[in-house]
């Protein structure tokens, strides 16, 4: 098996302002010198998609994964600690928990099984102490997930992340199962397609909510065509704009802070228990946290250095009870969560889903506070993982 880059290592360089432009050509002249190479194959697939030609990127996956479909990223010791085996999905970065960021330098050896529909006899698998779900959510995926679902019930050795549980983070179906719990704001989320859409806006009935509404296309991520719609006749012009044929319409949350600011946290459940990823800061509802400009404004780092520093004693306290709502409602082992806080301090939840990005990548001359929130993190997945492989199969899925 030729060696196997993977995410982290491409990352870390594209977030530090590396030009990755001259690896990508190397990884495709390595695959070109050696057409069995598909390790090569791979990493130049990560390679051109941090780089934006997702294109291209997703073709040079589909020629590696018609030739290798496992990966071995080696412990950063030897013997290894465990044996991690991850189930990824086909397609874009974001089709998949990051578990590479989770684990890098750690003593987990770490396969990643790129599945299909074809379900394989465990025997046919690489050797693995620990099976972990890494599959997100999504329309592509969900046939995946349901494949694999009935036989990780019975799987030979212990399973984390439940996929009949991941199925159940799509965003029309969170919402409800959230609905009226204290603490929680959970708006409900249709999935409309454009006619049922546009004929609701021009007063054709039904229960749709009323404006403002907040329109994104389905499995849209990172804001990708995320609109904020006051009348009918916005509405009519992003149908107009969008190629896309199903979209989750959801009412919009005003969530502004008494400064007139929007904050938006980002947490992960381990096991249940709440760590901080990080929070964006903005004038402008729609936040992600590349676009919040944190890098530009120490006042808004400092906020979010108090944020995590504090966050066991302040946010994970006053926010106990929906966060442990949230953990028995889906009953994953690895969630994220992307939420804010409402004037009347519920928490807002915008999107729960495992395949969130959690990284240890920022700048630390900017961001020095980071490393120790994101070392409890890596600390406590590991942790998890090794308690996990000490149960008896079965009993980290729900029955």
């Amino acid at each position: 098996m030729s060696t196997f880059l993977g995410l982290a290592k491409w990352l870390r360089l594209a977030l530090a302002g590396e030009d990755l432009a001259p690896f990508g050509q190397s990884l495709l002249q390595r695959a070109a010198d050696d057409p069995s190479d598909s390790a090569a194959l791979l990493d130049a697939s990560i390679v051109l998609q941090c780089l934006g030609n997702a294109e291209i990127g997703l073709r040079l996956q589909r020629e590696a994964l018609g030739q290798q479909r496992q990966y071995r990223i080696a412990a950063g010791t030897s013997p290894a600690r465990l044996r991690l085996l991850a189930l990824m999905a086909p397609g874009a970065i974001m089709a998949n928990v990051p578990v590479e960021c989770l684990l890098a330098g750690s003593d987990i050896e770490l396969d990643l099984y790129y599945v299909s529909t074809d379900v394989p006899d465990p025997a046919e698998l690489p050797e693995h102490d620990l099976l972990f779900v890494a599959i997100g959510e999504s329309e592509a995926n969900r046939p995946l997930l349901e494949t694999w679902a009935p036989h990780l019930s019975n799987w030979p050795r212990p399973v984390l992340n439940d996929p009949r549980c991941i199925l159940d983070v799509a965003r029309d179906r969170a919402c409800r199962r959230l609905q009226g719990r204290p603490g929680l704001v959970a708006p409900l989320t249709a999935r409309l397609d454009r006619d049922r859409l546009r004929a609701s806006a021009g007063g054709g009935g039904g229960s749709e909510p009323g404006f403002p509404l907040l329109v994104r296309p389905l499995d849209s991520h990172a804001g990708q065509g995320l609109t904020k719609v006051d009348t009918p006749e916005a509405l009519f012009a992003v149908l107009d704009g969008q190629s896309s044929q199903v979209f989750f319409v959801t009412p919009f949350v005003d969530y502004r802070s008494r400064d007139g600011r929007f904050r938006k946290f980002r947490v992960v459940l381990i096991d249940g228990r709440p760590f901080a990823v990080h929070m964006g800061v903005s004038d402008h509802w729609m936040i992600h946290y590349l676009n919040a400009g944190m890098d530009e404004s120490a006042a808004k780092r400092a906020e979010e250095a108090a944020f995590m520093a504090d966050f066991e004693r302040d946010f994970a306290r006053r926010h106990a009870q929906a966060l442990a709502t949230i953990h028995a409602a889906f009953g994953l082992d690895y969630l994220g969560i992307d939420c804010a806080e409402t004037a009347d301090g519920r928490l807002l939840i915008f999107e729960v889903d495992p395949a969130m990005v959690v990284h240890d990548m920022d700048p630390i001359e900017l961001y020095p506070y980071k490393p120790a929130a994101m070392r409890r993190i890596f600390a406590a997945f590991r942790a998890l993982l090794i308690a996990a492989a000490e149960r008896p199969p079965g009993c980290a899925m729900l029955s």
